[in-house]
C-alpha cells in the first residue's frame, strides 16, 4: 500500500508540471561506413509556481529524445524564490557556457520581456514581470541553462539575514515602533 501511495503521489506531480519543447535538432555522425541519424531535443519543465529545469535527451526518432529530455528536466527542478508581484527579488547575472543572461525585476504589470529560450524558462517558472537581456551566444542550450543560473542564484531578504546572524527588520533598517507611530 505505502508503495501505491507513493506512485500516486509522483503521478500527481508529474501532472502538475507543464512541459516546452525548446527545440529539437538532427544530428548527424559521420562514421567509415555511414551517416548515423538522431535527434536531440531541448525541453524546459516547470510548474508555474516556482520550479523549473532543462533536460536534454538524444535518440534515434523525436519522441524517444522528447521523452529523454523530460526525465532529465525533472531530475534537474530547482525551486525559485518569488514576490508577491510574481517578479524576482533582485537582479541577477547567470553563465553558462558562452551565453550570460542579466535579470532585473520589473514593475506590476510589465510583463517577461526576455527572448529565445530564456522567456520559456521564465514563464514556466511562474515570472510574470521581469526585464531579461541574453548576452553572447545565441545558443538556446546554454541561454536556458544560463537563465536558470541566474535564477539559482536568488536569495530571499529573509534567507539572506539568515546568513548574516541577523533579523530581517535589522537587514532593511525597519524600525516597528516608529512605522505604528507614523502610522497612527
Amino acid at each position: 500500500m505505502i508503495q501505491r501511495r507513493k506512485n500516486s503521489r509522483n503521478k500527481e506531480q508529474e501532472t502538475k508540471l507543464q512541459k516546452r519543447v525548446v527545440q529539437i535538432r538532427r544530428v548527424t555522425k559521420v562514421t567509415i561506413h555511414n551517416k548515423s541519424l538522431s535527434f536531440r531535443a531541448i525541453v524546459v519543465i516547470g510548474n508555474e509556481r516556482g520550479q523549473v529545469g532543462v533536460g536534454v535527451g538524444k535518440a534515434n526518432d523525436v519522441i524517444g529524445a522528447v521523452k529523454k529530455a523530460v526525465t532529465n528536466g525533472s531530475k534537474h527542478l530547482t525551486n525559485i524564490p518569488l514576490t508577491k508581484s510574481s517578479s524576482i527579488p533582485h537582479s541577477s547575472q547567470g553563465i553558462a557556457g558562452a551565453a550570460s543572461v542579466i535579470m532585473r525585476p520589473s514593475a506590476p504589470g510589465s510583463g517577461v520581456i526576455a527572448g529565445g529560450s530564456i522567456r520559456t524558462v521564465l514563464e514556466l517558472a511562474g515570472v510574470k514581470n521581469i526585464l531579461a537581456k541574453q548576452l553572447g551566444s545565441n545558443n538556446p542550450l546554454n541561454n536556458a541553462r544560463a537563465a536558470v543560473n541566474a535564477l539559482n542564484k536568488l536569495k530571499t531578504f529573509s534567507e539572506t539575514a539568515n546568513n548574516r546572524g541577523s533579523t530581517f527588520c535589522v537587514l532593511c533598517k525597519y524600525d516597528l515602533k516608529t512605522s505604528l507611530v507614523q502610522r497612527l
